[in-house]
C-alpha cells in the first residue's frame, strides 16, 4: 500500500525527511501498518517526537520504555501496555508513524 499524500519514504517506510510530517501522514502510516491510532497511540507518538527534538537521538527499546515510565507512568511504560499499541515492536513502529528515522537499534 502506498501512502495518499506525497512524502517520500525508505524501502521499510520511514520519512526521508521528518519535516514533512504531518497528523494525516501519521494516519496513513499507521494504515498501511494495519494500526488504528487512538488517544493512546497518539500520546506515544508525541512522546517520541519530543524526545528526539530534546536529545536528537533516538533511544533503544529499554531506554524507550523508562523514559515513558518515568514521563507517562509506570502503567504505560511497559513492554506489554506499548506491544498491545504497536504489536510488531513498539519503537520501530512508533518512530515510523511519528516520521522520525528507524532506530539504529531496530532490524
Amino acid at each position: 500500500m502506498e501512502l495518499n499524500i506525497k512524502a517520500a519514504t525508505t524501502e521499510q517506510g520511514f520519512l526521508l525527511d521528518k519535516a514533512e510530517w504531518t497528523e494525516e501522514i501519521a494516519q496513513q502510516l499507521a494504515k498501511i501498518e494495519g494500526i488504528e491510532l487512538s488517544l493512546a497511540h497518539w500520546e506515544i507518538l508525541k512522546f517520541i517526537r519530543k524526545f528526539y527534538q530534546d536529545y536528537e537521538y533516538l533511544p533503544n527499546a529499554r531506554v524507550f520504555t523508562k523514559a515513558i515510565k518515568n514521563e507517562l507512568g509506570a502503567e504505560k511504560g511497559n513492554s506489554r501496555y506499548l506491544l498491545k499499541l504497536f504489536p510488531e515492536g513498539p519503537l520501530k513502529y512508533a518512530c515510523k508513524i511519528a516520521g522520525l528515522p528507524k532506530p539504529p537499534s531496530c532490524l
